[in-house]
């Protein structure tokens, strides 16, 4: 595994091309770049091993999740929204079969050797053109020849042929999201634009334009109303319970394929640990899991203990995760204030040493390395890279490549 350097004076072109053909409008975050000058090379055995350990997590990770479905009662540990337990309760009918499975696991290089996992994006991973177009591009801006030494995986192909085989040809899909931000526009509109050459007829909106009828789902768009064939949605669990739109229960007990159904709420929370004993004692195997996922405790557990730090249950891109020196003075006062008031909505987890891959000017990055499956399939990689061991909304993003053969030094 290296770190490969964009040509220095082709990096203006480069960062210009993400933008304008490979949909990453947002190419900075505040006053800090977001696309790192470097791609990610993983030798063929590097990529091997991750795609086999993704799989086992995700098999472990699905098993689990549908046992849960089906004895919600026991998912106390979770410590799920009050609305949300509701409204699972109204899951046990889903069929596995019926909808795509989208995840994404989240991979760090460690000092010891081998890997540590840091969680799994179970609801709505998002990284979708960067791990599909930005490797592409990337290739023709590398220094040195490792245009005919790599190749890559596409992932929006992969996602886009899972959903051919779930939906009717030239079938209305509704892309859900968040309609005002520009970077959730960007997720779907790649994806879009991916369904629309394979033939699908695309919407648009937000998870207030679909109702449920007979279990079904139709858009209330003007000028689009109807039935859809499925829903994709990139509108967190817990953000639509907050909005809480008409008719948003629809979404947990829908024939209508989607992906990803609700049912990944089990496993987004990152208090998913703590229902581990209770599923092995049922004869669900979490070994995998337990190899990879740092010791996590809940918070009072944890307060006497050296080396655990504290995350959100629901936090997304590194989001008030407490690493001491990735945080300013205050920030990180006012994280261990908020904890403090609400333990339940934190967990301590044991640190694990990240370790950094070197830049050609010497520089130490620290990455993260999002390995997605679609239905139980390895499907590719996003990846990005932090001058910090907390990998946040200032992380670079980066491509990943994968040498055809031999073995990187």
């Amino acid at each position: 595994m290296k770190l490969v350097p964009v040509r220095h004076d082709q990096y203006g072109e480069y960062r210009l091309t993400l933008m304008f053909d490979c949909y990453k409008w947002d190419p900075q975050f505040l006053d800090k770049g977001t696309i790192a000058p470097y791609a990610l090379v993983l030798t063929r055995e590097e990529h091997e091993e991750l795609a086999e350990l993704t799989e086992a997590l995700d098999r472990e990770t699905r098993a689990a999740e549908q046992f849960l479905n089906r004895h919600p009662e026991l998912s106390g540990p979770l410590a799920l929204p009050r609305s949300l337990k509701k409204e699972i309760r109204s899951m046990r009918g889903y069929e596995p079969e019926r909808h795509i499975r989208l995840m994404r696991y989240d991979f760090h290089p460690v000092a010891e050797g081998g890997w540590a996992v840091s969680e799994v994006n179970s609801d709505v991973p998002g990284g979708f053109a960067e791990a599909s177009l930005m490797p592409e591009a990337a290739l023709r801006y590398l220094e040195g020849a490792e245009k005919e030494k790599c190749r890559y995986i596409d992932f929006g192909e992969i996602l886009t042929g899972a959903v051919q085989r779930k939906v009717p040809a030239g079938g209305r899909i509704m892309l859900v999201h968040c309609t005002c931000y520009s970077d959730d526009r960007q997720v779907m509109q790649f994806l879009g634009d991916r369904l629309e050459e394979k033939g699908f007829r695309v919407l648009y909106g937000a998870a207030d334009h679909l109702i449920f009828q007979g279990r079904e789902a139709f858009s209330i768009l003007d000028g689009n109303e109807g039935r859809v064939d499925a829903i994709i949605r990139f509108t967190p669990l817990e953000w639509l319970v907050k909005m809480r739109p008409k008719r948003w229960q629809g979404y947990f007990d829908t024939i209508t394929v989607s992906c990803n159904h609700p049912i990944a709420i089990y496993a987004q929370t990152k208090r998913f640990p703590f229902v581990w004993d209770i599923l092995e004692k049922n004869g669900i195997s979490m070994s995998v899991w337990r190899s990879l996922l740092p010791d996590t405790r809940e918070v009072r557990d944890a307060r006497e203990k050296e080396g655990y730090i504290f995350k959100p249950a629901y936090g997304r891109v590194g989001e008030k995760i407490g690493i001491p020196e990735a945080c300013s003075g205050e920030e990180y006062r006012e994280l261990l204030a908020e904890v403090k008031r609400s333990p339940k909505k934190f967990l301590a987890q044991k640190r694990f040493q990240s370790r950094p891959l070197e830049g050609k000017n010497g520089e130490a990055f620290h990455l993260c390395l999002g390995s997605y499956t679609v239905d139980g399939a390895h499907a590719g990689y996003y990846a990005r890279v932090s001058e910090t061991p907390r990998i946040d909304s200032g992380a670079a993003d980066l491509p990943v490549l994968i040498e055809k053969e031999g073995r990187s030094s």
